[in-house]
């Protein structure tokens, strides 16, 4: 005798198994919703990371003398810029620092600040320091740069973005300034170094 195969048609499926099906359906038409939802927006504002340049440098004055004291009085002025048709940009913990041969020189900072759309904010410092001790090899980095007239300054920092786009909020961005700045001893000005930031 054979055996009989017992079937189970007719039997209904789980209504549990209806409810993950269907939750499932609705997720992915949501994500396929937001995913539009970005595309167009990106799309509308095309969206421009801001950032930061130097739109001046200029050494008004500079003291060293043979015991390593280094003094400068100068002139920053740097430009918070939002390049963007139609998002307002805000920067928020700004803070530089210009460096001679890793020693710091000056630190400049600056309260928050919001930038209209396709618009720039000044940022300009004056400073006169103290008088700095140089390290030897500081002292000899100083002794060559006089040599050849033109003495380099880094300049370091950053600073916190956020982009407002009508209802929408942007994540924040971090914007990085590194380079040199060069300057002529004869008569403070700087070599065209086309300073600008980064953002991450």
């Amino acid at each position: 005798m054979r055996p009989r195969l017992i079937t189970k048609e007719g039997q209904q499926t789980h209504f549990l198994i209806w409810t993950l099906a269907v939750l499932c359906a609705i997720l992915t038409i949501a994500v396929i919703i937001a995913g539009i939802a970005v595309f167009v927006v990106y799309m509308v504002y095309q969206p421009k990371m801001p950032f930061i340049r130097v739109a001046y440098a200029h050494l008004d004055q500079l003291n060293y003398d043979q015991l390593g004291l280094l003094e400068i009085e100068i002139t920053i002025n740097l430009e918070a810029v939002n390049d963007n048709n139609k998002a307002h940009t805000s920067f928020s913990a700004l803070m530089f620092r210009l460096q001679f041969h890793d020693i710091d020189v000056a630190v400049l900072k600056s309260n928050s600040l919001e930038v209209p759309k396709n618009s720039s904010r000044p940022l300009n410092y004056h400073f006169q320091s103290l008088p700095i001790p140089l390290n030897q090899g500081a002292m000899e980095a100083m002794d060559k740069a006089l040599r050849r007239e033109i003495v380099p300054f880094d300049l370091k920092g950053q600073a916190k973005t956020r982009w407002k786009v009508g209802i929408f909020v942007s994540v924040r961005f971090w914007t990085h300034i590194s380079c040199q700045l060069h300057f002529f001893q004869s008569n403070g000005s700087t070599v065209e170094s086309g300073c600008s930031s980064t953002s991450h």
